[in-house]
C-alpha cells in the first residue's frame, strides 16, 4: 500500500510517500501507526502524539479503528483549520 505524508508529518518522516507491506496482524489505522512508530526515530517523532495526526484511506477521512484491508493509499496529515 502507498503511504502519503503531508505538512509536518512529511517533514518529520523525511519523505512525501512510500510503498509498504505491513506485517500480518496490522488491521486498523491505529495498528498501522503503531507499526510505523517502531520503524525508526523519524517515524516515532512524526507519530509521537498519534491522536493529533489525521488519516485518510483512499481519500476518505478515517478514524483510528478503521480497517485498512484493501486500501490502496493511506494519507497522514496534521489537523486542519479553515476560515
Amino acid at each position: 500500500m502507498k503511504l502519503v505524508y503531508f505538512a509536518w508529518v512529511r517533514e518529520r518522516v523525511g519523505k512525501a510517500e512510500e510503498i509498504v507491506t505491513p506485517p500480518a496482524g496490522i488491521a486498523t489505522v491505529a495498528d498501522l501507526i503503531g507499526w510505523l512508530q517502531g520503524r525508526g526515530e523519524e517515524y516515532a517523532y512524526a507519530f509521537e502524539n498519534a491522536g493529533v495526526v489525521r488519516t485518510a484511506i483512499d481519500r476518505v477521512h478515517a478514524k483510528p479503528e478503521a480497517a485498512i484491508a484493501g486500501a490502496r493509499e493511506i494519507a497522514f496529515f496534521p489537523p486542519m483549520t479553515g476560515g
